[in-house]
């Protein structure tokens, strides 16, 4: 956003030099190398064909491993298949030779009777001729059932070897596939994510439509030179639109931010500001401010937004600011801001401190609220405009130690780019419809 550019310049200015060159030097550094040694990102499309090459991989292997199984199932119980034509044929084979050699064992059965019921010597003869001629032929049936038996085995575990086998490549199968998964995952979790990127780049703003804004003031008054630890400060901010047109949105944003008085130790945790409006009454987190829209603001017109900063009972001496800026942002997306991030300083006292009976607060008409009091969302009033912005505080008065450079630094800059966010954020939410 070209406005919180202009921001951040402003911030930068606020700290010395050689503090400047240290932060930026390593920015530039590293975006020579990175651009030599950063591969080029696939595209879209690309990462769209990857998608379908890895799904047509998958679903291949998907189809093989079922193929595999269907084949163990019913394909080796073919008849047809060589291993089971085999293994039928060695069955068939084997069941004649049983067959056979049952005949010839009951022949030699029968042939010892016929020899034991010859009463001649010729019918002797003849029948001991037959139970030889059947023993022969028994123990030759016998050898062929061997053999026959021998190879219906051999013909078995031939077949059973082949089941195996093909176990063992739908197993392999299925490995295929499982890796085609993972691969088709990556490639669809690659193109999922590339289009997310596209997509937020597509949603986010480009740089230089929001434009600086400095008649969209944020003054604040009533805040004193010293704040002492157990106590509480009330003042306010006005922002005021010299602008010459409505502003849809306006948001006010303000932050408070505390060094102790070598630089060393940051307050922040012990300063707490909080702000409220007419319409809202109720005290709420100042980080909140950066994000709630206060509503429109009409030409020459302006809005209170009461402050409250309590100051914790164990804070450490030390030197304070509060921030504050504000930016539009309307209903045809446009949007800009006050190119200013305006520092009111502080003295922070710890509760009890010589001077703690007089904190520093003035009396002041502007503390009391004013006779137009604002109304509405946040409320408004056609107090003239002061276009001009000066920095207020007793450090911007007479100087400050090196604790306020490292607040400018470590606090203001910060908070510049989250005040920036928000309406980069909201101009998104508003192009996109959400």
């Amino acid at each position: 956003m070209k406005i919180r550019r202009v921001l951040a310049t402003a911030v930068a200015a606020a700290v010395t030099a050689p503090v400047v060159l240290l932060s930026s030097a390593p920015a530039f550094a590293d975006e020579k190398p990175a651009a030599q040694t950063q591969k080029a990102k696939p595209t879209i499309e690309e990462l769209k064909q990857a998608v379908e090459r890895a799904q047509k991989e998958y679903d291949a292997a998907v189809i093989a491993v079922k193929d595999a199984k269907k084949f163990l199932k019913e394909g080796l119980e073919e008849e047809t298949y060589p291993t089971k034509a085999a293994l039928i044929e060695a069955e068939k084979a084997a069941e004649e030779a049983a067959e056979v050699k049952a005949e010839a064992d009951q022949a030699v059965v029968d042939a010892q009777a016929e020899l034991d019921a010859a009463t001649t010597d010729e019918d002797k003869a003849a029948a001991q001729t037959a139970l030889d001629e059947a023993k022969t032929a028994a123990t030759e049936a016998a050898e062929a059932k061997t053999a026959a038996d021998t190879a219906h085995t051999e013909a078995q575990d031939a077949h059973d070897d082949e089941r195996v086998a093909q176990a063992r490549k739908i197993e392999l199968l299925k490995k295929a596939r499982d890796e085609a998964k993972t691969k088709l995952d990556d490639a669809e979790k690659a193109l999922s994510d590339a289009e997310d990127a596209e997509e937020g780049e597509e949603g986010e703003e480009p740089a230089g439509e929001c434009v600086a804004a400095p008649e969209l003031t944020a003054v604040v008054s009533g805040l004193p030179d010293k704040v002492v630890g157990g106590t509480t400060e009330t003042f306010t901010l006005r922002v005021s639109n010299g602008t010459g047109g409505t502003l849809d949105e306006v948001y006010p944003f303000a932050s408070a931010h505390g060094f102790d008085t070598k630089g060393y130790k940051e307050l922040d945790s012990y300063l707490d500001l909080e702000w409220s409006t007419a319409a809202n009454p109720q005290w709420r987190d100042a980080e909140l401010l950066g994000g709630t829209s206060i509503g429109s603001l009409k030409a020459n017109a302006s809005v209170d937004v009461k402050l409250r900063l309590k100051v914790d009972a164990d804070v450490l001496a030390g030197q304070g600011a509060v921030y504050v800026t504000a930016d539009y942002l309307n209903d045809d997306g446009s949007c800009g801001g006050y190119p200013e991030l305006d520092d009111h300083a502080f003295q922070i006292l710890p509760k009890g401190a010589d001077d703690a009976g007089d904190p520093g607060k003035p009396e002041d008409p502007k503390d009391e609220p004013a006779p137009n009091s604002p109304t509405g969302q946040g409320g408004t009033s056609t107090t003239p405009v002061n276009t001009s912005s000066t920095t207020t505080g007793a450090l911007a008065q007479t100087g400050s130690n090196d604790a306020l450079p490292k607040i400018a630094l470590a606090g203001g800059a910060a908070l510049v780019l989250g005040a920036g966010a928000v309406v980069v954020a909201r101009r998104r939410n508003q192009s996109t419809g959400a």
